[in-house]
């Protein structure tokens, strides 16, 4: 970390500089903090920083967005510009923040691009339409994920104030707009949801669920900002649960999730079949009378209390939903990687009932996994899917003869990591992480441009070797196994882990993805009961 400079020269410096404990707690100011922003230096330090911030931008500063709206003196918020840089411990857990705080007016548009083109590549992490709309304006903000569900663009849908009114479906148009009237012309900021049909593109009827907020500031017009999700697939099964007593209003948002409902004033949680199977639970008992007891059992310890805190955040009113990422205890012992999300129901001012989903990360429809930065199981699937297809010569005699002299031959690798659970259990998790991201970097630099690396679940990595016959495969895995194979530093420590790896090379018996990865994890599991290092399948085992 560089040195800082004398507090003599702070005091000089033009620029105001900040400095905050890992609370957010303000613990230094330079004088230019009062010339700027005319608040006093005794009414600022030891009180928050996000107390000064416009409560629509806490969230986002919190995650790194340099850019956000600060009360100044008298009331009036301005955008500033204040890039923090995290002073950390060994364990990588802040200690201190720090940095320069400058107005807005006076950055450069270079700057704006650059903060605008940040926020739509988190944008396109969300799997939903980001939307924001004014009366009289219509939307003044859409994602690009609007073609992609509804199939119009996002010029197309801008150009006319009244599109979104204009495609509700007949039935759902009273209802609606009733909701919609109700937020523009709300007296006070508020969080909402609603669920209707969208006329897309060329007729098709889409579910949709907007998770909205109507935000209003004096002296200018009501507006809203939203989520809207397609939720087509799943609304059968939610029209069903919302007849069965009414406990899953607020139901699943994938298809593949598992689903629950908690009465909160009698601690009761109610969990689907699918919520059980991926913590590996026994459904038969799909009601738990203890809610909070049977859910904390199934929390890493040391996630516990980041979970605990983002549930209460919402009760709390401070979130209009809830959306938590954390390691689950499976039964099988090991940890998997879980998305918790719902929203809770109010009656006169206190939460009643919640309802959501929990998502397996590693199944999820996402394209890259998010520890290591690889591409996912879906990703994996889709290219392994197309590799076949050359291989069956389903695709063009052209596009077969680009790859390499018409090489259509491929092999595809499952490797699991021998030693992880120990390492996680005397090291911890953080060491566990480390690992995996070790790995996920030695396995990309063993393999070709034109190869695949995919992370699938916990310790077990795929890889496709594409236009590559057996001996030029084998040589490869031997070359990934050398790798894999070097120790590791992890916290300061030396650690050695072995990998079991099961190879299959494209054969006319197998001619599906699924062919493929069973045979993948039949020879991975023989490699790893006979301590084989590395096992290639055979037709006839």
């Amino acid at each position: 970390m560089p040195a800082t400079p004398p507090d003599h020269l702070l005091q000089l410096l033009p620029d105001v500089v900040v400095q905050t404990d890992s609370q957010w707690v303000v613990t230094y100011l330079n004088p230019a903090w009062q010339k700027v922003t005319g608040h006093p230096l005794a009414g600022t330090i030891g009180h928050s920083l996000l107390d000064f911030v416009h409560a629509d931008d806490r969230g986002t500063l919190r995650s790194g967005m340099p850019v956000f709206r600060l009360r100044f003196a008298g009331g009036e918020y301005r955008w500033v510009r204040l890039q923090l840089q995290a002073d950390v411990d060994e364990r990588e857990r802040v200690l201190s923040r720090q940095g320069l705080l400058v107005e807005i007016t006076e950055v450069t548009e270079q700057v704006l691009v650059e903060v605008r083109q940040r926020f739509l590549r988190l944008l396109e992490t969300i799997d939903g339409v980001v939307w924001e709309a004014e009366r009289g304006v219509g939307n003044t903000f859409l994602s690009p994920q609007v073609e992609r569900l509804f199939g119009y663009t996002v010029e197309e849908w801008r150009a006319d104030p009244g599109f979104w009114r204009g495609h509700l479906h007949p039935e759902d148009v009273g209802q609606a707009l009733a909701i919609d009237e109700a937020a523009y012309n709300a007296t006070h900021s508020y969080a909402y949801e609603m669920n209707y049909r969208l006329i897309a593109k060329g007729g098709k009827v889409v579910w949709v669920r907007d998770l909205c907020r109507a935000i209003v500031e004096p002296g200018r017009p009501n507006r809203m900002i939203g989520l809207m999700i397609d939720v087509s697939q799943q609304k059968q099964t939610e029209l069903e649960l919302v007849q069965s007593d009414a406990r899953y209003a607020l139901a699943t948002r994938g298809s593949n999730d598992g689903i629950w409902y908690w009465n909160l004033a009698e601690d009761v949680f109610h969990a689907s079949r699918r919520f059980h199977e991926i913590l590996g639970l026994d459904d038969a008992d799909a009601q738990h009378d203890d809610g909070w007891a049977f859910l904390g059992q199934r929390i890493d310890p040391d996630d516990r209390e980041r979970v605990q805190a983002a549930y209460r955040r919402h009760l709390a009113g401070e979130r209009p939903d809830f959306s938590v990422d954390f390691r689950a205890l499976h039964a099988s012992g090991r940890l998997v990687w879980v998305n918790w999300r719902g929203v809770a129901q109010f009656e006169q001012g206190r939460p009643v009932r919640m309802a959501g989903s929990l998502s397996d990360l590693a199944q999820r429809g996402s394209s890259y996994d998010f520890l290591t930065s690889l591409p996912g199981r879906p990703l994996f699937r889709d290219r392994l899917e197309h590799a076949i297809a050359v291989q069956q010569g389903a695709v063009s005699r052209e596009e077969r003869l680009e790859r390499q002299g018409d090489a259509t031959s491929f092999a595809v690798l499952l490797l699991d990591l021998d030693q992880f659970k120990a390492v996680n259990d005397t090291f911890g998790h953080h060491a566990g992480d480390q690992l995996l991201q070790q790995v996920a970097r030695r396995l990309e630099g063993s393999v070709r441009p034109a190869d695949l690396v995919a992370r699938m679940s916990g310790d077990e990595f795929n890889v496709l070797l594409e236009a590559v016959d057996e001996p030029t495969a084998t040589a490869r895995v031997g070359q990934i196994a050398a790798a894999l194979s070097a120790p590791y530093r992890l916290d300061g420590r030396t650690v050695e882990v072995g990998a079991s790896i099961g190879v299959v090379v494209s054969q006319p018996g197998l001619s599906s993805t699924d062919d493929y990865l069973r045979a993948a994890d039949a020879a991975m599991y023989r490699a790893k009961s006979q301590r084989l290092g590395v096992c290639l399948f055979k037709a006839d085992r």
